[in-house]
């Protein structure tokens, strides 16, 4: 016979599985119930993100990396030039789509209107892989406009999604090039084989295969500057290698020079 304590242990367990798989559906499903109207969300973003208006940086000991200069918001107000957290998403709703995204950082939430509903601060890591499935399914701009806030919610791993997306021809391809491009900046020790990868995929778009070329040009030295040498070597694609030397070309790296010199002086 089993015990009430045994019973009991079983279904709190059963309670937490459920617990924890709950709130990665819910956002989708809170969202889905807004027909006509505006959703927001906030979650924790990246140590050393800040932000003001439309403007995003990243602080750390080199100094600041800004990626947009357009200070002008609907949604949120700032009493400083770079607060700090949270991430801030708006999403409008119309007949039951997507039809804009909006993302912040730090500042406060201007007063709501009566067809704002607020999901309040939800889990980062769930926030960016709701933000990622919008990339993954949406054939028009939202998907492109999802990706950046995913890829600075905090202790978020959404690198392995990202290069499905951009592997993926039945997305829109400015979506993919966003991603590429992200992953060139953010993926940390998985970007350069990963952009090496689809370099190398001839069944991507060249577009997109440019980006990952422009986005190993981004990698540390001493990764990106090998990666771009074996590109500009071994590829097929003459254009791919023309992106890749032009990039190498900017490095001003000696390992680069080396390369010219055997190019321009081969018989």
């Amino acid at each position: 016979m089993t015990s009430l304590a045994g019973t009991t242990a079983v279904v709190l367990a059963a309670l937490a599985g459920v617990a924890r798989v709950a709130p990665a559906q819910s956002i989708a499903s809170r969202v889905a119930r807004v027909s006509n109207g505006t959703v927001r969300m906030s979650f924790a973003t990246k140590p050393g993100i800040c932000g003001s208006g439309n403007s995003f940086r990243q602080i750390n000991r080199s100094g600041r990396t800004s990626w947009s200069n357009d200070n002008y918001s609907t949604d949120v107000e700032w009493e400083s030039d770079c607060s700090v957290g949270p991430a801030r998403v708006v999403l409008d709703r119309r007949g039951g789509e997507l039809s804009d995204l909006r993302f912040y950082v730090g500042g406060r939430w201007k007063p709501a209107g009566a067809d704002v509903v607020d999901l309040g601060t939800v889990p980062a890591g769930e926030a960016a892989d709701y933000l990622v499935s919008i990339a993954q399914t949406e054939k028009g701009s939202m998907g492109e406009k999802a990706i950046f806030p995913a890829t600075i919610a905090d202790s978020a791993n959404i690198w392995p999604a990202l290069i499905k997306v951009a592997r993926n021809p039945n997305l829109p391809r400015s979506t993919r090039t966003q991603s590429v491009f992200w992953l060139g900046q953010a993926a940390g020790d998985i970007a350069t084989p990963n952009l090496n990868s689809i370099v190398l995929d001839n069944s991507v778009d060249r577009e997109v295969r440019e980006s990952a070329v422009f986005a190993l040009s981004q990698r540390p030295r001493e990764e990106g500057v090998p990666a771009l040498i074996s590109v500009a070597r071994t590829n097929k694609d003459p254009e791919i290698r023309k992106k890749a030397l032009f990039w190498l070309g900017q490095s001003h790296d000696p390992r680069a020079l080396d390369l010219f010199e055997e190019l321009l002086t081969k018989k």
